[in-house]
């Protein structure tokens, strides 16, 4: 630890971050296993153990003025393994049927974002700011996320002459990613008790394994050595996919390219080796796979969320208490009473509402660990696992910036 020379404050290096992270993720699965409840609820462990770490840290900075600040740098590279593994493990014939369901959650999507703008817009009014700062507290912080965020912040600075813009979105970015975390398990679960709605019971699910099968898990030595060679080569491949897109001037996240690398390498594998082969065999390698995916998933949840700082959120309070408070509202009930019916009203489209906070509220990862903490309770959920990584990570980033690009002139 280095210590700050303007105050009693420590830097935290990337190696013992992300040490500290495998533990609190320890934390949060033993937490998860003695208080039944939270699997009742769908909380996601690497929620629990992250949300324990900033509680902590915050409370730090006011009891003792210490501050403590971690170095995250392993946290966009678990996220891009994530991504790879959920490509894999995609049959592009789920893909095909989940065509429809993608175009309807897109629409949903781009509608909910016009409310959010519009509520957030309309609270920056009342409390005597300009009405295109609420933007920050809208689709631009919640749906974009931080990268969002951080790209918009010169253009509201510079040009809107919105001194705190960069400050307010970050603060509601935070806000949103822990109300996501904390309403998306919950949400599927009060609709499955109130529409009798029977769960797939599949063990294959997407991300890790079900609770009750992780104590009969086996796993082949030569299968996650498989895993881990197509993950790298998704890695790679998806580099190449976003250079691609950038050469179009279309900037997306790096996620984005190593989910399509990990489908078309799937494809090439089944297609190349139907019968499966030495350096090839999806079913030897699948829980490999999903073993890697659960991992980094839950280790880049808890580094996203141990390293929020609660005491930025002070200077904005007031504001940032009703807006979100509203913004949650707006939420819940637009999944619950639009999303849910429009998706099917079915056990798929529970697992999907799960995730819709991720894309309304927090960041693609917060939808893809509420949807997998919600399947490893009640079963596999494929179409969900294609269509909303799909929305959250590739179309909603366009759409978003015409929303965005439209209003804040």
């Amino acid at each position: 630890m280095i210590p700050f020379p303007w105050r009693t404050s420590f830097l935290v290096d990337p190696f013992a971050s992300f040490t500290l992270a495998i533990l609190l993720l320890f934390v949060g699965k033993w937490l998860t296993q003695r208080h039944v409840w939270l699997q009742r609820y769908n909380i996601p462990e690497a929620v629990v153990g992250g949300m324990v770490c900033a509680l902590v840290v915050c409370s730090l900075y006011y009891a003792l003025d210490v501050r403590v600040v971690f170095e995250l740098g392993a946290r966009d590279m678990l996220l891009l393994y994530f991504f790879a593994a959920i490509g894999l493990g995609t049959d592009v014939r789920t893909l095909r049927e989940g065509g429809r369901s993608l175009v309807v959650l897109l629409l949903l999507a781009t509608g909910f974002m016009l409310l959010q703008n519009g509520v957030g817009m309309a609270a920056a009014s009342a409390f005597g700011m300009d009405a295109r700062a609420g933007l920050m507290a809208g689709s631009i912080s919640l749906t974009g996320g931080v990268g969002t965020t951080l790209a918009w912040t010169p253009h509201f600075v510079d040009r809107l002459g919105i001194a705190n813009a960069g400050e307010l979105g970050l603060a509601a970015n935070m806000v949103g990613m822990v109300s996501a975390c904390l309403v998306g398990g919950p949400l599927a679960a009060w609709l499955m008790r109130r529409h009798r709605i029977v769960a797939s019971g599949a063990a294959d699910v997407e991300v890790g394994t079900r609770y009750q099968d992780e104590a009969h898990l086996r796993l082949d030595y030569h299968g996650v050595l498989m895993a881990l060679l197509w993950l790298n080569l998704a890695l790679m491949l998806g580099q190449g996919v976003n250079e691609l897109f950038a050469l179009t001037g279309l900037h997306l996240p790096s996620f984005v390219g190593c989910l399509m690398a990990g489908i078309g390498l799937r494809s090439a594998g089944q297609w190349l080796a139907p019968e499966g082969g030495r350096l090839w065999n999806w079913p030897s390698m699948r829980l490999g796979v999903a073993l890697i995916s659960d991992v980094c998933l839950g280790l880049f949840l808890t580094m996203a969320l141990m390293g929020l700082r609660l005491w930025e959120l002070e200077p904005v309070l007031g504001f940032m208490a009703v807006t979100m408070a509203l913004q949650v509202l707006l939420a819940v009930a637009f999944t619950a009473f639009v999303v849910f019916r429009f998706m099917g009203r079915d056990y798929e489209a529970a697992v999907i509402c799960s995730g819709f906070g991720g894309i309304a509220l927090g960041s693609t990862a917060t939808a893809i660990a509420n949807m997998s903490a919600v399947v490893r309770a009640y079963g596999a959920a494929p179409r969900a696992f294609i269509v909303v990584p799909l929305v959250c990570g590739f179309f909603i980033d366009l759409v978003n910036a015409l929303v965005i690009g439209l209003l804040a002139r």
